[in-house]
C-alpha cells in the first residue's frame, strides 16, 4: 500500500531519524534521507540496505542551519520529485554554548524551528500533489518548560542550552497549530510528535563535558531510537490517521500540549516573526 509513496526525513542518518527512515523503507516507502553530511548519509543508506535489500533510498544534502542551503536543497528536491507524500521534520540540535548561524540566528532556533518552517513552505507545491499529504514535526515534552522569548529569541542576553531547546520545541508545536489554522488546502495534515526520552547522542555532540555527563546518565532510562520513531512511522503510514490534523501526539495517541502551546496569540505572533526571519511573503501557494 505504501509502495511508490515518497517520504522525506530530515536528520535521517542517526538516532530517531535513522530508525524512522529504516522502518518506512520496510513498509515500502521510497525514502529521501536529508542529511548534513554526504558521507554519513551514504553510511546510513548502506546500513539500511544491508538490513532490507529492497529499500528504495535517495539522499539530499544540506546544512539546515543555513536558509540558503535549505532553499537550494528544496529546489533540488522539487526538480527530482513531482510529488512528496510525507515530510518528516525530524532533524534537531542541542548546543551548550551560544552561537549564531550565518543568518545571525541562534542555532537551536534556526535548526529546530525555522528550518522546518521554511522547508515545509518550500515543499508545499509538491506535497499538494499527493492525495493525502502529511507533515510531521518532531517536538518534545521539553516544550512544557519553554516560552518564546519574543524580545530576544536569540537569547543573546541570557543563553542556556536547555532554555533554547525548550523554546525551539514549543515553537514546533505552535507552528503545527498555527499551520492547521491557516492552511488553504484541507487535504494537508500536520502533526507534532513527542518521541519521548530516547537513547540518542543529541546531548553529547555540542555540549560542555558536564552537560554531556548529565545526558549520559539521563538517557540510561530512555527508550530505544526504534521506539522513539514509532509515532512518526505510525503518523506517516496509518490509514486511520487520514483526516486527523493539527494535534500533538505521544505513543501513537493524541494528548494535550502545554498551556503556552495553546495560546492563539503566541502562535500568530511566532508565525509572523518566523515569516519575517525567513523572508517569506506568502506562506501557502496561491
Amino acid at each position: 500500500m505504501m509502495k511508490g509513496k515518497i517520504c522525506l526525513v530530515t536528520g535521517a542518518n542517526s538516532g530517531i531519524g535513522y530508525e524512522t527512515a529504516k522502518e518506512l523503507c520496510i513498509k515500502g516507502f521510497h525514502v529521501i534521507m536529508l542529511c548534513r553530511s554526504a558521507e554519513k548519509a551514504e553510511k546510513a543508506k548502506n546500513e539500511i540496505i544491508k538490513t532490507y535489500p529492497e529499500a528504495k533510498i535517495d539522499q539530499a544534502i544540506a546544512d539546515l542551519s543555513s536558509q540558503k542551503q535549505v532553499r537550494k536543497v528544496a529546489k533540488e528536491i522539487i526538480s527530482k520529485y513531482p510529488k512528496i507524500n510525507v515530510l518528516i521534520n525530524n532533524a534537531g540540535a542541542w548546543f551548550s554554548e551560544f552561537g549564531l548561524t550565518e543568518d545571525g540566528i541562534e542555532r537551536q532556533f534556526a535548526i529546530n524551528h525555522l528550518s522546518p518552517f521554511l522547508l515545509t513552505h518550500l515543499l508545499l507545491p509538491v506535497l499538494q500533489q499527493a492525495e493525502d499529504p502529511r507533515i510531521i514535526n518532531i517536538s518534545s515534552d521539553s516544550h512544557f518548560h519553554g516560552k518564546i522569548h519574543f524580545d530576544d529569541v536569540n537569547l543573546s542576553k541570557k543563553y542556556h542550552g536547555l532554555r533554547a531547546y525548550a523554546q525551539s520545541k514549543l515553537a514546533n508545536v505552535l507552528f503545527t497549530y498555527e499551520f492547521e489554522k491557516r492552511k488553504t488546502d484541507n487535504k494537508l495534515s500536520i502533526h507534532a510528535v513527542q518521541p519521548g526520552l530516547v537513547k540518542t547522542d543529541i546531548g553529547l555532540k555540542h555540549t560542555f563535558s558536564f552537560h554531556g555527563l548529565m545526558w549520559k546518565i539521563r538517557r540510561l532510562v530512555g527508550k530505544s531510537p526504534e521506539k522513539g520513531a514509532a509515532t512518526s512511522v505510525y503518523l506517516a503510514s496509518a490509514e486511520e490517521v487520514k483526516g486527523i490534523s493539527g494535534k500533538y501526539w505521544d505513543n501513537c495517541k493524541i494528548k494535550s500540549a502545554s498551556s503556552l502551546a495553546d495560546s492563539p496569540v503566541g502562535a500568530a505572533r511566532l508565525w509572523d516573526l518566523s515569516m519575517d526571519m525567513c523572508g517569506i511573503k506568502t506562506y501557502f501557494p496561491q
